[in-house]
C-alpha cells in the first residue's frame, strides 16, 4: 500500500467520523431516532450532566438539525413571524438568522418542524406551509414555496402544519395533505414541482415523511388521519365537503414511489384521527405503526410479488401507542413513551416485536410525550412535562435508569432531540440548551 493511498484512507475515515456526527434532519442521519456516536458517559454527576450553553427560544415544538458544528433551528415569534436560526455547536453563539412575515396561530402555537441540511442549504417548512431553501454560506433565501396554499389549502391545519422536509437525491419532499396534492417532490436547487401525488384519503395527519427500503426498493411512506365521527355542528369532515364516502373516510398508510409520487402499495387497517409519528423499520420488509387517540400499534410486513407489492398485517395491539414520536428499535424490542392525551399514562413501554409487552413504567416516570434518542446502547429520554432528562439502559428484562436531570422549566418539552459530537440539544417552551453527553 503506498503513502497516498494510505493518507487516502486516512482522509476517508475522518470524513465518515464527521458525517456520523452530524445530525442532519428530523430524528437523525437515519431519520429513525438513532445516532452512531460511541464513548458516550454511563453516568452523570450528581447535578447532571454538564449545559455548555442556554439560548432562549420562543413557544414552539421545532427541534434542531446539526451539521459542520452548526445548529439550525426554525423559531418563531407569536403572531408575526418565522425565524430560522443559526448558533454554533460549541459556544451556542448565535450566528446569523432569517426571518419573513407568517402572520396567524393555530392551536397550541409555536415553531413545528426540524430543518433538513445539505452540502450547501438549509431547508425548512413553517406551521403556515413556507418552505425555504437558504443558503448556508449567504444566509440569503435560495428559493420560497408554500407547500400548504400553493396546492389549495385554505384554513390551515388545526394544529398548523407540521411536515419536517426529508431530501432526496435532488428532492425536497413533503406533505401537502390539501385538495389538490398529498404528498410533493420540489426540485431541491430550484423549487421546481417535479411531481405532486393526488389528494391521500382520510384527513390531514401531522405525520412527515420516511423512506424505507423494501426488497431493495425504496418507498416514501406517508400516513394519513381517518375522518372521525360526525359530531354536533357537523365537525369531522373535510372543510367544504359533504359526508364523505366509506372509502374516503379512511386514512391509510402509503408506500410511494419517491422518484414519481405513484402510490406502490396501501394499508388502511390501521386508523388514527391525528397521527403524528410514521413507522419504525424493523428490516425484512416489516414497518411497525403506532398512534395515540386510541389508535394502537400495528406491524405489518410489505413484500414483492410480480411487479407489485403485498402488505400482510402480522399484528395490532392496544398494548402499545404513542402520541408524538415513533418508537425506536433496539436488539429486536420496541422503546417508545405510550402517555396520550385520551387516557392512556403507560409512560415508557418495551416490547418485542411479537407485540409482548415486557414493561411499562406507567406514571413513574410519566415520560408525557418528551423526545427519545438512542445512541451508544443508552436512551436519552425528556419527560415532556416535568422536565427531565434520563439515561436509560435499554433492556427488555426491566426500566433501567442510569441517571437523571431537572433540565427544561417549562411543560410540554415534547421537541425532538438532536445528538452531535457528544452534544445533546433539548428545548422547552422557552429556551433551548446544549448538554454534554460524553
Amino acid at each position: 500500500m503506498t503513502k497516498r493511498m494510505i493518507w487516502a484512507g486516512l482522509v476517508l475515515t475522518a470524513l465518515a467520523a464527521t458525517t456520523l456526527a452530524e445530525w442532519p434532519q428530523y430524528l437523525g442521519p437515519r431519520r429513525d431516532g438513532t445516532s452512531p456516536e460511541k464513548d458516550l458517559a454511563r453516568t452523570w454527576p450528581k447535578e447532571g450532566p454538564k449545559v455548555a450553553w442556554t439560548v432562549p427560544l420562543g413557544k414552539g415544538y421545532a427541534g434542531p438539525a446539526v451539521s459542520g458544528g452548526k445548529v439550525y433551528v426554525l423559531d418563531r415569534k407569536a403572531n408575526e413571524k418565522d425565524i430560522l436560526r443559526c448558533f454554533d455547536l460549541k459556544s451556542g453563539k448565535e450566528e446569523w438568522d432569517l426571518a419573513y412575515a407568517a402572520p396567524g396561530e393555530t392551536k397550541s402555537p409555536g415553531s413545528r418542524s426540524v430543518p433538513v441540511i445539505d452540502e450547501k442549504h438549509v431547508y425548512t417548512c413553517g406551521p403556515f406551509g413556507d418552505v425555504y431553501c437558504v443558503d448556508k454560506a449567504t444566509h440569503k433565501a435560495v428559493w420560497h414555496k408554500n407547500v400548504w396554499t400553493d396546492f389549495g389549502g385554505t384554513k390551515p391545519p388545526t394544529w398548523a402544519v407540521s411536515q419536517s422536509p426529508l431530501l432526496y437525491g435532488g428532492l425536497l419532499i413533503m406533505a401537502s395533505q390539501t385538495p389538490k396534492a398529498g404528498v410533493v417532490a420540489y426540485d431541491k436547487a430550484t423549487g421546481s414541482v417535479k411531481w405532486a401525488s393526488p389528494p391521500l384519503p382520510g384527513r390531514v395527519s401531522y405525520v412527515s415523511p420516511k423512506i424505507v427500503t423494501i426488497a431493495g426498493q425504496d418507498c416514501l411512506v406517508m400516513i394519513s388521519a381517518k375522518v372521525r365521527a360526525r359530531r354536533r355542528g357537523g365537525k369531522g369532515r373535510r372543510r367544504g365537503q359533504g359526508a364523505p364516502s366509506q372509502a374516503a373516510a379512511k386514512g391509510g398508510v402509503f408506500g410511494m414511489d419517491p422518484k414519481t409520487g405513484k402510490t406502490l402499495w396501501r394499508y388502511n387497517g390501521w386508523q388514527c384521527a391525528i397521527p403524528v409519528p410514521n413507522v419504525t423499520d424493523i428490516g425484512d420488509g416489516r414497518l411497525f405503526i403506532t398512534g395515540g387517540y386510541k389508535a394502537g400499534s400495528a406491524m405489518i410486513k410489505v413484500e414483492k410479488k410480480g411487479e407489485g407489492f403485498a402488505v400482510t398485517e402480522v399484528y395490532k395491539t392496544q398494548a402499545f401507542g404513542t402520541h408524538v414520536h415513533p418508537a425506536v428499535l433496539y436488539k429486536g424490542h420496541l422503546y417508545a413513551h405510550c402517555t396520550t392525551n385520551t387516557g392512556r399514562t403507560d409512560g415508557m413501554v418495551c416490547m418485542d416485536l411479537d407485540g409482548n409487552v415486557k414493561w411499562k413504567t406507567g406514571k413513574s416516570p410519566l415520560f408525557d410525550k418528551g423526545g427519545l434518542l438512542l445512541a451508544d446502547g443508552l436512551l436519552f429520554s425528556v419527560d415532556g412535562k416535568k422536565g427531565i432528562l434520563y439515561l436509560i439502559e435499554p433492556n427488555p428484562e426491566a426500566f433501567k435508569p442510569l441517571a437523571k436531570a431537572k433540565l427544561l422549566d417549562t411543560n410540554r418539552c415534547w421537541a425532538p432531540l438532536a445528538l452531535s459530537d457528544g452534544r445533546l440539544l433539548i428545548r422547552d417552551q422557552k429556551q433551548m440548551r446544549c448538554v454534554i453527553v460524553r
